[in-house]
């Protein structure tokens, strides 16, 4: 079905079946995560490679152009509140070919209509006149010059007009622009080495053997120690790269955020480390890889997060990874003292819960989800973890904050309200990765946007 020569009726199996499917069944009505119903419903099914692809490519570009395609839908019906869910997320797949991918608008038409028909075979008149209003849309679409209108700028991106205006006033027009063209493409490939099992040249020789063409990864002129990028993600398919897996010596992560991760330990060995937000525990491997890079061996380090299956899955993946774990604890970070009393840390880091802006082409569902009033609520949960982690730093540790977004709201706003909070007035800002913070920008080819800076608390 990715061939557009291919016509007649979809099978269940077909890729747009299945990206209707994962769109409309699980992100629409569960509100799941793109990547974790791709994972459960297209990369486990019997499809060729290039089909589960072209599926994946589908169910991803959909969820990410999701208001678009609904403000183009609903010109083209005359009745837009009277169709069918699972109708309208058989015509959001044809509308994605034809608008974004531009597929051959007689086969995206005769495609998207037997589509429709095979999950409500009485609509199948209504999507081929549909379809045909869309395929006569697109000569004006996005409906304006982008160049000097944000309304035009924003469809021709798939974004929502308030999203496009704040990244726009927070970024400068031209990185407004980039961040938005990159979120629609595919996320280039990471991978990190993870130091407690595996040595950097270990790594390289095995996915030499595989045939993949790997390369150390350098960010803003810094180098990100034990990154490496992957130009064919089918490398990691070989059994030779999986074992590596399996074993724990290599896992999936974007450059940006390992860059963080090391950019956060502190110049010598602190003799006790807290991480707040620790979630799964990708951070936590970074962190003692970069550690046993940095100083030879692992730090006494303990985590924190609010969820306690969370907590016991870093604790699995802390013994697959041969990472040191001193203390694994559920609580509520922006009540520390309640939770972790009088104990005080060397180093303290919080990877703050974010609108995730700066990962929107590993989570595409992100844009249409959030409003600017969560934003709001999101920079305010920042500052009280600050506020409260304040107090568990020891005189003279540091207290690192990072998050994965570019909103000034989020970032840039946090910091300066937290220095000017009663916890802050005992800390000033340090530099960081050699600059006054890290701030990645996304743009096409880059990694995701990341953004952290370090405070020192004085003694």
């Amino acid at each position: 079905m990715s061939d557009e020569k291919t016509a007649g009726r979809p099978s269940k199996a077909s890729p747009a079946r299945l990206a209707a499917l994962a769109v409309g069944g699980d992100v629409r009505r569960r509100d799941a995560y793109a990547q974790d119903v791709i994972a459960r419903r297209i990369d486990g099914s019997r499809m060729s490679p290039e089909d589960r692809a072209f599926a994946t490519r589908l169910a991803l570009g959909v969820t990410s152009s999701w208001g678009t395609l609904d403000e183009v839908l609903d010109r083209a019906l005359d009745k837009p509140g009277d169709v069918q869910d699972d109708v309208r997320d058989a015509l959001r797949i044809a509308a994605y070919e034809i608008l974004f991918l531009d597929k051959t608008p007689h086969a995206a038409v005769d495609q998207g209509v037997e589509l429709v028909r095979s999950v409500q075979p009485r609509a199948a008149g209504l999507a081929n006149a549909v379809l045909r209003r869309v395929v006569a849309l697109k000569r004006d679409f996005p409906f304006g010059d982008p160049s000097r209108d944000v309304a035009a700028l924003a469809r021709l991106h798939a974004f929502p007009l308030w999203l496009a205006k704040r990244l726009i006033v927070d970024l400068g027009p031209q990185a407004a622009v980039d961040l938005m063209r990159a979120s629609n493409e595919p996320a280039p490939l990471f991978v990190a080495v993870n130091e407690a099992k595996a040595t950097a040249e270990e790594v390289r020789a095995a996915l030499g053997e595989a045939g993949a063409d790997v390369r150390p990864v350098s960010i803003d002129g810094v180098e990100v120690p034990g990154c490496l990028q992957v130009a064919e993600p089918r490398a990691l398919q070989d059994g030779r790269v999986r074992r590596l897996f399996s074993q724990g010596k290599l896992l999936v992560s974007d450059a940006a955020s390992q860059l963080v991760a090391a950019s956060v330990l502190p110049a010598h060995m602190p003799a006790s480390f807290l991480e707040i937000g620790s979630g799964r525990g990708t951070k936590t491997i970074l962190l003692q890889s970069g550690a046993l890079r940095a100083y030879g061996s692992q730090m006494e380090l303990v985590a924190l997060d609010n969820h306690a299956f969370k907590t016991d899955l870093l604790r699995e993946r802390a013994v697959e990874y041969g990472v040191h774990v001193a203390d694994a604890v559920t609580g509520d970070a922006t009540m520390l003292g309640a939770v972790l009393g009088r104990r005080r840390f060397d180093a303290v880091f919080i990877d703050a819960p974010c609108s995730g802006l700066g990962t929107l082409r590993r989570h595409p569902e992100i844009r249409w989800r959030l409003t600017e009033e969560h934003l709001g609520e999101l920079a305010a949960l920042g500052l009280s973890l600050l506020r409260s982690a304040a107090g568990q730093v020891a005189r003279g540790g540091q207290l690192a904050y990072a998050t994965c977004t570019v909103t000034h709201t989020e970032n840039n706003a946090v910091v300066k309200r937290f220095l000017e909070s009663p916890e802050g007035a005992d800390f000033e800002l340090a530099p960081i990765a050699g600059k006054a913070c890290v701030a990645t920008r996304l743009a096409p080819g880059t990694p995701d946007a990341h953004f952290a800076v370090r405070f020192a608390r004085k003694r």
